[in-house]
């Protein structure tokens, strides 16, 4: 009798799926697609409906343990009160395409030589192609007295759903003192989002009347404010200006919350460090690859996964691709170099199904809108060379108030409505019209 249950509730599975999919092997445990992707962040999400529309719904599936999808950019408005943290999630289920199978869990192993992923409640799941979009991993636990620190008032993180809100509190409390914020000695997603609060709290307590009494610190690892020099320069001049201290090559290793003090160490002389006070603390934490990645023979010797860097098709696995944060692509880690290689991979997939060789090349394409008030923002573009490649035919180092309306209002229905569904696939085609063909 048992075998005869287990017989019936096999048969009703594998009916129940089979009307979502036309491969499936649900009874075994297993499943079977011709593509399969990732993650379900930015990447994973326009990857998974631009491949809909390529191969068809049914042999398409994402893995994706989230209930809720997040526009991360948002973060950075949210944590100095110009936007909502509710406005920047929406549920998964109404991005996810629709007919696209969504297995909800985490990716537990990734086995190139057999063409299977295991998820962690137990499926295997076998593919023709993958697809890998899984992002990076936030690392507080690598600065002392992390992230159990967040407890405390006066420290924040737009980096966090569970801390973005608290810079806000943080921001809103402040009276007198230093405001300090931070930039790792690691590969960050947004390298520009440390110095957008830190302008935004500028602003703010100029707009409260509490300027006078504040002292704003920008600790960074970094030896330049900014990786593109046109940038750069432009930036100096506005933290000159603004009488805000920039500290290069710090890097912060402890955060005594209970006594409000951060702990940098110099990287160009690790035995000495420095121990700030603040009244507010902006922590931008150590990231790292995906540990799954990490931990697969898709990983280069640093652990990120290791695509081509024009093509975006793994090196040695030629049925493997990846996008965005996870993969060791040399440009910066944003949404906007991920709508970008969305375009460059839909074209190089569809040569690798027709056996072609891929012939389209990603320049290295990424875009840091980086606010500096909340009416202003400089708008840098550029490739993997660090040239600015400027969409706009105006000089794009300049703070304007309609970049800053851009990135707050038209930016997100770009991604929302653009790029999640694979219809955007960045400005290049805009920038020559702009420029005439030019560029």
């Amino acid at each position: 009798m048992a075998a005869l249950q287990h017989l019936k509730h096999c048969y009703s599975t594998c009916i129940g799926t089979s009307r979502l999919h036309t491969s499936s092997h649900a009874c075994a445990n297993k499943e079977h697609f011709k593509m399969l992707v990732l993650g379900g962040g930015s990447g994973g999400i326009a990857m998974s409906a631009r491949m809909k529309r390529k191969i068809g719904a049914e042999n398409v599936a994402v893995v994706e343990p989230s209930e809720t999808h997040y526009y991360q950019p948002m973060w950075t408005l949210v944590g100095a009160g110009a936007k909502s943290l509710a406005s920047s999630g929406r549920p998964t289920a109404s991005v996810m395409p629709s007919g696209v199978k969504w297995v909800k869990s985490r990716v537990q192993e990734i086995n190139p030589d057999t063409n299977t992923v295991r998820t962690d409640n137990g499926i295997e799941i076998s593919y023709e192609y993958l697809i890998v979009a899984l992002g990076l991993q936030l690392h507080y636990e690598k600065i002392k007295g992390l992230p159990e620190g967040f407890e405390h008032p006066k420290i924040g993180s737009n980096y966090s759903v569970e801390t973005v809100e608290k810079t806000w509190k943080a921001l809103q409390n402040f009276k007198e003192g230093n405001a300090v914020f931070s930039f790792p000695n690691t590969p960050v997603k947004c390298a520009g989002a440390p110095q957008k609060i830190m302008y935004l709290t500028d602003a703010f307590l100029r707009k409260t009347g509490k300027r006078t009494k504040a002292n704003i610190i920008y600790n960074t690892s970094l030896p330049v404010i900014f990786g593109v020099k046109k940038y750069a320069d432009s930036l100096w001049e506005i933290v000159q200006r603004r009488d805000i201290q920039v500290n290069l090559r710090q890097n912060l290793i402890e955060v005594r919350a209970d006594k409000q003090e951060a702990v940098f160490e110099n990287l160009d002389n690790p035995d000495e460090t420095r121990v700030f006070e603040y009244d507010l603390l902006h922590v931008t934490p150590p990231m790292g690859p995906n540990s799954v990645i990490k931990g697969s023979s898709l990983a280069d010797e640093a652990g990120w996964l290791d695509v081509n860097k024009e093509t975006l098709q793994h090196v040695k696995y030629p049925n493997v691709f990846g996008i965005g944060d996870c993969t060791n692509v040399p440009t910066s880690k944003t949404a906007a170099a991920v709508a970008a290689q969305s375009a460059i991979l839909n074209r190089t997939i569809t040569k690798v199904l027709k056996n072609e060789k891929p012939d389209k090349k990603y320049d290295g394409y990424t875009s840091c809108p980086l606010v500096t008030s909340y009416n202003t923002v400089v708008l840098a573009e550029f490739d993997f060379n660090g040239q600015p490649l400027e969409t706009f035919p105006i000089d794009q180092s300049k703070e304007r108030r309609i970049m800053y309306h851009m990135k707050a209002d038209l930016m997100p229905h770009i991604y929302w409505h653009g790029l999640l569904k694979g219809l955007w696939g960045g400005p290049g085609p805009y920038r020559k019209i702009m420029h005439l063909g030019m560029k």
